[in-house]
């Protein structure tokens, strides 16, 4: 396992810190919205807290806390991890909708990407979300990944719904041009902010 996978991570509107309790309530009133959960595999936040606490602790999972102001706003995780292979993936991904539009959910994914790929060592890091999530899809080929293909009835979601995935990647010899591409997005929100 990477010994630094669950290192605080800190940037100019979030900061990521490894889900520990003590983010508990703050992460149960960020997650009282239910369009958070419109087109999440679950749709109860009380049993993805649970999960997301066992999966950690399973060592299966890194689970980070979204915190803007010092208040938790959402949550995003290190999952499919296999450091044999030095890849990752970047999901179970939330933020409340306070957030939405406020670059807080780019600079999280920076933040995430940036330390797979030059802290981790990492050379491929995947992303999945619902084949209909389009605000999801928008995001992810902004970064830029690269769209991958949907597989059909990938997973059973919300108690047994089929759910069809749309598959996104970043590989390392992409990381300097998706870096730099949200760096400027990033510059650019700071700047409209100010």
């Amino acid at each position: 396992m990477w010994e630094e996978l669950g290192t605080r991570l800190e940037g100019r509107v979030v900061v990521l810190e490894p889900l520990r309790r003590e983010h508990e309530d703050g992460l149960r009133a960020a997650a009282a919205d239910e369009r958070i959960w419109r087109l999440m595999s679950t749709d109860d936040p009380e049993g993805w807290l649970r999960v997301a606490f066992a999966e950690a602790g399973a060592g299966v999972r890194q689970p980070f806390a979204i915190l803007a102001g010092g208040f938790a706003v959402g949550s995003s995780s290190y999952l499919s991890l296999a450091p044999e292979h030095r890849r990752l993936e970047i999901g179970h991904t939330w933020m409340s909708p306070s957030t939405w539009g406020t670059g807080a959910n780019t600079e999280a994914k920076y933040l995430l990407l940036r330390h797979a790929f030059e802290t981790l060592g990492c050379r491929r890091v995947e992303f999945k979300t619902d084949a209909r999530n389009e605000r999801a899809r928008g995001a992810l080929a902004g970064l830029p990944a690269r769209f991958e293909g949907i597989h059909r009835k990938h997973m059973l979601v919300r108690g047994g719904e089929s759910r069809d995935s749309a598959w996104y990647s970043v590989i390392e010899d992409e990381w300097p041009e998706v870096r730099a591409a949200l760096e400027r997005r990033l510059a650019t929100a700071t700047r409209s902010a100010r």
